[in-house]
């Protein structure tokens, strides 16, 4: 296209425009300048046809006295026609090298979107967890909590069936005899042990098997507001180990330890001292193993308070009964550590007693005074040696003091 001087201006020099590019920084009319910066910024490169006069369509003045050989307009739209299609270009004037997207309207969607993912970097996909294992989860979680559910319920119906089962027993024992008044003859003989003059090392008692005797001054010591002594109640412990031999089917299989097993073995650098107390329970002495016991009992005397400590070897556990409402962990923590010894020494046998439990004591009788713990802590051996629940108080303390006298002069616990 050749640019022609518009028919009102005659003598209008012309001037011969060269067919090489546009030179960056185009010289030409203003409008020429703005619109060809423009159409650069908004579009691609401008073709050559974009250093014609009409392309610039300045030539509307013209168009009014005649049509010109060349319309501007016609001439533009086919040139935006061509590049219709979405591309990708090179920001050249920016210098940076990224691409970029053409802003001209594109008359397919759907190109457009997959040229604008292909410019995306891939994106990073967070890994789904399968439905399936979700719902597998969430039905093992349901399933876990049930089971539990079902063993606090078991264990909780265990508990009512031993109560029930104790209470049983309790009937069908004659709890009449536990609390048998004494005889006239026999009050006014444990009166005269307690209150008679006569020297105080009279002896009173030789019980020859554990060759332990009493006198009339240890004797004294059952008498009401005294402390009992070793002598008394060891003695009164062989009598009830006397008294399981007599009646095999009516009390249980137990092994008394007597007030002094303890003290010997705690007294060690470390709190324990196996081998102090290891001859003590041999097969030759005592005729059976502590593995064949269902219960063991170990007297513990804190200063001047005694406490009870119960192994159950059917049961696993350990009891602490204090008759003033306290708790020593330690002692069921010596006493497991012995038995597991005791039982690998004597019956060859391997027991882990780290998974037994210390079994709470509720609502055991406790004693209202100050000098009654040893009293107590005999009925508590003597009503668990019988399989019965602790059905006695305080105010039976003065009744089993006597009661207790009138057996070690007897030399026979009923």
């Amino acid at each position: 296209m050749t640019a022609s001087a518009p028919a009102f201006f005659p003598n209008r020099r012309k001037r011969h425009l060269d067919a090489s590019p546009l030179p960056r920084h185009f010289h030409g009319p203003q409008s020429h300048t703005r619109l060809s910066q423009l159409l650069r910024r908004l579009f691609l490169p401008l073709p050559p046809e974009a250093r014609s006069f009409a392309f610039d369509m300045g030539n509307y003045i013209s168009s009014v006295f005649g049509r010109p050989s060349d319309d501007g307009r016609g001439l533009f739209s086919r040139w935006v026609r061509k590049r219709q299609d979405l591309t990708v270009a090179m920001d050249e004037e920016a210098g940076t090298g990224l691409p970029f997207v053409d802003r001209r309207r594109v008359t397919d969607p759907r190109k457009v979107t997959l040229e604008a993912e292909a410019v995306k970097p891939p994106q990073q996909w967070k890994k789904r967890v399968p439905y399936y294992k979700k719902a597998y989860e969430a039905t093992t979680t349901q399933h876990n909590r049930r089971l539990e559910e079902i063993r606090i319920d078991v264990k909780f119906q265990e508990e009512k069936l031993s109560e029930i089962r104790k209470s049983d027993k309790a009937v069908k024992e004659d709890l009449s005899e536990l609390f048998k008044p004494l005889t006239a003859e026999e009050e006014n003989e444990v009166h005269d042990c307690f209150y008679s003059r006569g020297p105080s090392s009279k002896v009173l008692v030789l019980h020859e098997p554990s060759n332990i005797e009493i006198s009339k001054e240890k004797f004294q010591c059952l008498r009401p507001h005294c402390w009992l002594n070793d002598e008394v109640i060891n003695l009164y412990l062989e009598l009830l180990k006397e008294r399981e031999k007599r009646e095999p089917k009516r009390f249980l299989k137990c092994h008394f330890f007597n007030t002094f097993f303890y003290k010997k073995l705690a007294c060690g650098k470390n709190g324990y001292d196996y081998k102090s107390v290891k001859r003590w329970t041999s097969h030759k002495k005592l005729g059976y193993e502590l593995i064949e016991c269902d219960k063991i009992f170990v007297p513990v005397h804190k200063d001047v308070h005694w406490c009870l400590e119960i192994i159950n070897m059917k049961e696993n556990t350990f009891q602490y009964l204090d008759s003033l409402g306290g708790m020593d962990h330690n002692v069921p923590r010596v006493l497991a550590r012995y038995i597991s010894e005791e039982v690998k020494d004597k019956s060859n046998r391997v027991i882990n007693t780290s998974s037994w439990h210390e079994e709470p004591v509720d609502d055991i009788p406790l004693q209202q005074n100050g000098w009654d713990c040893g009293m107590f802590m005999l009925k508590y051996i003597d009503f668990h040696s019988r399989g019965l629940p602790l059905s006695f108080s305080q105010e039976h303390m003065e009744y089993f003091r006597k009661r207790t006298a009138k057996e070690i002069l007897r030399l026979r616990a009923d």
